[in-house]
């Protein structure tokens, strides 16, 4: 029986070009593709591929302990992503991954996979109402009372190291360009606001002699920040203070204040006040440095900027976004900053840096 088409309905103008919605089928089933990709790291599929080189399914099932319907199905999909390449019946490692671990950075990268997995993935559910209220409706997807979800990873312990070991990751992959950054501006004693485990403090500190890193963190993330201090045996350069950055002065006596991966998580109004803060803390001639992804000015990428706002909007706290080194640049201006400089960071993310001055009073 032929279609019959009544009038009013749509006229029928063929089958869309499936080259033109491969694109949009990878979107479609966006949720699907990434599950393949954990389920990889998870399962140890790359790393026994790194470790064996190319294999074929009878041997890749059994090293997984991985029946035969499952072992077809994970190779499915990890091939069909470009995750591995097959030839003949022989499974490699796919050119993205391959240069991972040639760069050093295949560890990183898988855990920022278990932090999308276990972290952010059912909280980003919540992105549309989030966007609607303008809030991140998926905290409620992580249980407690913090006002935000740096304040309720402490009673999940589990999280939290996936967190931090996340966090960790995601610095390393740039703080080279920051110790770099800083030791051309020459400063010696820095506050690392937000800092976290001490990645990017401890990071200065071996690269950067005579430094002296003051960490600002919350009370419920002071034990992380201080185990991680004290195994670096850096405890002589490198410290860790108690502090609600919103509702505590900043301590004097540095000549950098760094926001490291911070004003990410903030409004614009937010950031300004924190600003404003490190503006108050610092002598004249003083740096404040911004640390963290970028987006272009132009609003159009580039696109892990974009995926990654999802992150912000639903979920840290009531505000954040990956703003744009424009959006940056003009918050600090508002707060009294001069003279902003911009460093780009070259790779995979989009990391950037931010260097403005406190001048002198005329």
């Amino acid at each position: 029986m032929g279609l019959n088409v009544t009038a009013g309905t749509a006229e029928h103008r063929g089958t869309p070009d499936p080259a033109v919605m491969e694109p949009l089928a990878r979107i479609l089933f966006g949720h699907a593709a990434f599950q393949y990709l954990n389920a990889g790291c998870e399962l140890g599929l790359f790393d026994l591929l790194a470790d064996r080189g190319p294999l074929e399914k009878r041997e890749i099932g059994p090293a997984l302990s991985l029946e035969g319907r499952a072992a077809d199905i994970l190779l499915l999909g990890c091939t069909s992503l470009g995750l591995l390449g097959k030839s003949g019946e022989r499974y490699a490692l796919g050119d993205a991954i391959r240069s991972l671990l040639d760069a050093g950075d295949w560890q990183r990268f898988k855990d920022t996979v278990a932090f999308e997995q276990h972290i952010v993935y059912e909280a980003q559910a919540d992105f549309t109402e989030s966007l609607r209220e303008n809030s991140n409706v998926g905290l409620r997807r992580i249980s407690g009372q913090g006002r935000d979800l740096y304040h309720r990873l402490a009673g999940h312990p589990r999280l939290e190291r996936v967190f931090y070991r996340y966090m960790r990751s995601w610095s390393e992959l740039a703080n080279e360009h920051l110790t770099d950054a800083l030791r051309e501006i020459g400063v010696e004693r820095v506050l690392d606001c937000g800092g976290g485990d001490a990645v990017n403090a401890l990071a200065l500190a071996r690269s950067l002699p005579g430094v002296q890193v003051t960490v600002l963190e919350i009370a419920n993330s002071v034990p992380v920040t201080e185990k991680q201090i004290i195994n670096s045996g850096a405890g002589d350069r490198v410290r860790v203070v108690p502090c609600d950055m919103f509702a505590d002065a900043f301590p004097g006596g540095h000549d950098c204040v760094l926001f490291a991966h911070q004003l990410v998580i903030w409004t614009p109004q937010e950031n300004v006040l924190l600003l404003r803060k490190a503006y108050e803390a610092l002598p004249p001639g003083g740096h404040v440095v911004i640390f963290n992804s970028m987006s272009d000015d132009t609003g159009d990428g580039p696109v892990v900027a974009a995926l990654d706002s999802v992150y912000f909007a639903s979920l840290p706290a009531e505000g954040g976004m990956i703003y744009s080194w424009a959006q940056h640049e003009e918050a600090l201006r508002e707060a009294g900053f001069a003279e902003p400089r911009r460093v780009t960071c070259p790779g995979w993310t989009p990391h950037g840096l931010i260097i403005a001055t406190k001048q002198p009073p005329r």
